[in-house]
């Protein structure tokens, strides 16, 4: 605690974050979001000389389908009630694909994947999950994670990789039913 002769110490200057994708509300219209999706798809993979092949769209448009977080295994069984079949190891690979053009996220705690809140744009994401009904939100705040680097960094810790998973429930979900 400061002493009270120094003052106290200055609040935090608000995040400088911003949201990417914040939770949806109940009279979204997700169509909308589905079809931006696919269009800046088709202007990020035609920028980079990319196909976005009819399962890769197909896959896109089931992850973006919703603003929760889905499994390959989910995906696969959306596929095949579509009357598309695949192996497990090619919605991987099209996942990666999705994962490498900026289109998509991996949640690491939920071992699923959510739709990018800036397909294309170079961002390391912050996530906010609801425990219960999986909707994710996501923050760009490259300043946390500046600050999460630099204090690794003075531990003399070799950080790999940051990902950053906050886990609760949405205002939806905490509403009385």
């Amino acid at each position: 605690m400061a002493d009270a002769k120094q003052g106290s110490r200055k609040a935090d200057p608000p995040s400088s974050g911003r949201v990417v994708a914040g939770f949806p509300a109940p009279q979204h219209a997700h169509d909308h979001c589905v079809a931006d999706a696919l269009a800046a798809a088709d202007r990020v993979c035609a920028a980079r000389g990319a196909r976005l092949t009819a399962l890769r769209r197909t896959v896109l448009e089931i992850i973006w389908s919703r603003h929760a977080a889905i499994g390959a295994y989910d995906i696969l069984d959306l596929l095949r009630e579509r009357g598309r079949s695949a192996a497990p190891v090619t919605i991987y690979r099209t996942i990666e694909f999705l994962l490498g053009m900026g289109l998509v996220h991996r949640i690491e705690s939920l071992n699923a994947f959510i739709d990018c809140g800036a397909p294309g744009e170079p961002h390391r994401g912050q996530f906010l999950i609801c425990s219960r009904c999986r909707t994710v939100a996501e923050i760009a705040d490259e300043g946390s994670l500046a600050r999460l680097e630099a204090d690794a960094k003075r531990l003399d810790f070799a950080a790999e990789r940051i990902t950053v998973e906050v886990l609760g429930l949405c205002a939806a979900c905490r509403a009385p039913a």
